[in-house]
């Protein structure tokens, strides 16, 4: 079945596009949703229509979106998670989570514009890419840590139980000397 999205949907296409999808796709749920229309002579000459007053308005957008984007360069999120066992995370940090942190600090950036593969489950620091515009994708900075200040990751943890403990102690009577 061949349809003209409305919308840009992801890993599909653009909004404007001509695109062929599977028959149970495209019937229950792209058309339901309202995120394409039937690909017929008449609705392609709608579309390219509303493709030329779109490719105006784009341009725009696209200086908006820019300036989003270097605002969001510079951003950083920093979220606390429980952590357990080889630094895995007892949940996740999502892109609706992102996208909530983004708003509380200003940003208004959709959580679908945020393209995380899947959510983070581990510590550390991920730069995220963020699709602001077709021609625009922004880079944020998210770190996620242990919410427990005491917490050592693993791998160091592991350093510190491996390191040698050098040095003389006197306990009383007894005199020690432990080797390096």
């Amino acid at each position: 079945m061949e349809v003209i999205l409305k919308e840009d949907v992801n890993k599909l296409g653009h909004a404007g596009d001509v695109v062929k999808v599977a028959d149970g796709y495209g019937r229950n749920y792209l058309l339901p949703q309202r995120l394409a229309i039937e690909a017929t002579a008449s609705n392609k000459a709608v579309i390219d229509q509303m493709k030329a007053s779109a490719l105006r308005k784009s341009a725009g957008d696209k200086d908006g979106a820019a300036a989003l984007g270097a605002e969001l360069e510079t951003a950083e999120l920093t979220f606390e998670r429980k952590v357990g066992a080889g630094d895995h995370l007892f949940g996740s940090v999502t892109s609706s989570d992102i996208a909530a942190e983004l708003a509380k600090q200003g940003f208004k950036v959709d959580r679908r514009k945020i393209a995380l593969d899947e959510p983070l489950k581990q510590l550390g620091e991920f730069h995220v890419p963020i699709k602001l515009h077709r021609e625009v994708t922004a880079h944020l900075k998210v770190t996620v840590k242990s919410d427990d200040p005491n917490y050592i990751p693993g791998s160091q943890k592991q350093e510190l139980e491996e390191a040698p403990i050098s040095g003389t102690y006197d306990m009383g009577q007894h005199h020690y000397t432990e080797l390096e």
